[in-house]
């Protein structure tokens, strides 16, 4: 038998158990997923596809409205930006003060017993604890306040009820900023600052493809280390320029991180008060859907079993 037969039976075998061992535990539940205003982003698709490939039904949440902004009928923002696109200062005090209180959260999230958080563009920095500014870099300037409100909102109400949560990337820096973590605004800004290099580590300079490396998980006591029962990913998919900087002061645990050059990146936070409250800085849900789909670079990045393991670990909860 020739290589390549033998390599697509083999292929074909590993896909096939995969997916019998998803639908043998999970029979169709349903996965809420948030509101983003780019649903067609590589990432966006990937989360819908592993949700699909776990043998689970991906229902994505309409967007999560504030009573204290105005919208029009097409459920953009009046009056609620600056130049950059970031949410005005005064507004974001607004939705900061009185969270999911002043909004249509229940009657969006009223059916949701889990939920993803998935990646995504910049989070506005006056949403922050402490307000940044705009990081001054020309070829990131893809804020959505709409979707930062919704998430904001759905976030707060989410963490409140205690509802299953699976946090990526942009997820996870959203989790950390309802919670009131510091943040970086732009990771190679802060390493030079320090007198150190990112090594491109966390995102590729030509941003075509998602980096990878390796994460240590710190806590053998976290839901990480629970659901991935390692302490080192290998290999994880990574696209981001903001993170985590500090939780002082928060309810979340540093579970992950990644160390270039002497200095730390946060890579996973969880709350341990909450049944199932996970936020990882890495894209697992890419590797699957490059795994499945069979793409030129899907072997860079870490296995199926591993990527997929987050995904199957929330609907247990």
């Amino acid at each position: 038998m020739k290589v390549k037969k033998v390599c697509a039976l083999i292929a074909t075998s590993i896909a096939a158990t995969f997916a019998a061992s998803c639908n043998q535990t999970t029979s169709k539940k349903n996965i809420y997923v948030a509101w983003s205003n780019k649903q067609d982003s590589y990432s966006f698709i990937s989360t819908i596809k592993t949700i699909e490939a776990i043998g689970c039904n991906p229902v994505v949440l309409d967007m999560v409205r504030s009573t204290d902004l105005s919208y029009k009928e097409d459920n953009t923002l009046i009056d609620a930006v600056d130049e950059h696109g970031i949410l005005l200062s005064n507004l974001a005090k607004e939705v900061k003060a009185n969270v999911w209180t002043h909004s249509n959260v229940e009657e969006i999230a009223k059916d949701v017993d889990c939920i993803i958080f998935p990646g995504g563009s910049d989070i506005c920095p006056t949403l922050w604890k402490d307000e940044g500014e705009w990081h001054g870099i020309e070829g990131d300037t893809d804020y959505s306040a709409e979707r930062d409100v919704s998430d904001y909102l759905l976030m707060s109400y989410c963490l409140e009820k205690d509802i299953p949560m699976f946090a990526i990337c942009r997820g996870m820096q959203m989790l950390s900023v309802v919670s009131g973590a510091s943040m970086i605004n732009d990771i190679p800004t802060y390493f030079a600052s320090l007198g150190k290099d990112d090594n491109e580590t966390h995102r590729d300079s030509d941003k075509k493809v998602f980096a990878a490396h390796d994460v240590q998980i710190t806590d053998t006591s976290s839901l990480l280390y629970e659901i991935t029962n390692t302490g080192t990913l290998k290999n994880v998919p990574s696209w981001h320029h903001q993170g985590v900087l500090s939780i002082s002061g928060t309810k979340l645990a540093i579970t992950a991180e990644t160390i270039t050059d002497g200095v730390r990146i946060i890579e996973g936070v969880e709350r341990k008060d909450l049944s199932f409250c996970l936020g990882v800085q890495f894209h697992p849900e890419v590797a699957v859907r490059k795994i499945i789909e069979k793409e030129a670079d899907a072997s860079n990045y870490m296995d199926l079993e591993s990527a997929s393991s987050f995904f199957k670990a929330l609907i247990k909860k």
